[in-house]
């Protein structure tokens, strides 16, 4: 039987789903060498595809939050949600593909490799737009208090951050769908009419 070849988005894919298994299993501590090899690639195939373990993991970073900004999309597609459960789903946005990925260990990333780190904190805080313009619809609406959105924005940007400075989610137990979840509904019951 003849060998098919994957493409390179097919192999940067695989170390993409590689990278977030072995994070969970090892933290900071797994190698190139351990990411080739659960991909089942060469050493060489791997470092002509990422060229260092840092820039690995800025491409993680992309990878996790082009996630979130396609779940997005797809929250805002769907005609039966309203505007108030759009902008609940859209803050607790969290592709499944990301359900293994412990988040509780992100706090590791800022000491570690804090250009990862910073570009994380980047990611979070940029990309608001639909979010923006549909609490403001809620405002219109009325379903929304008239609240300064940059505000709200701010609130929660910093907790967000905080989850992955420290570690407190480790500490409280709870999963990272948990502690969003618990965010997200603080903030909606505190801005909903």
């Amino acid at each position: 039987m003849a060998r098919v070849s994957k493409s390179i988005d097919e192999i940067k894919e695989e170390i993409m789903r590689a990278c977030i298994v072995l994070f969970n299993e090892k933290g900071l501590k797994f190698t190139m060498d351990d990411v080739a090899g659960h991909c089942h690639i060469s050493k060489k195939t791997m470092y002509v595809v990422y060229s260092d373990k840092e820039d690995l993991f800025l491409a993680v970073v992309d990878y996790l939050f082009d996630g979130i900004k396609e779940s997005e999309r797809e929250v805002m597609k769907d005609q039966s949600l309203t505007t108030l459960e759009k902008i609940r789903k859209i803050l607790g946005v969290m592709p499944e593909s990301y359900k293994e990925l412990d988040f509780g260990k992100m706090y590791l990333l800022k000491d570690k490799y804090p250009s990862i780190y910073e570009k994380v904190e980047k990611r979070l805080e940029t990309g608001w737009e639909t979010t923006i313009e549909l609490m403001e619809r809620g405002i219109k609406e009325g379903v929304l208090k008239p609240v300064d959105i940059s505000i709200v924005k701010l609130l929660f940007e910093a907790t967000i951050e905080q989850f992955f400075r420290r570690d407190i989610i480790s500490k409280s137990k709870l999963s990272y769908r948990e502690a969003l979840d618990q965010v997200v509904d603080i903030i909606i019951e505190g801005i909903r009419k």
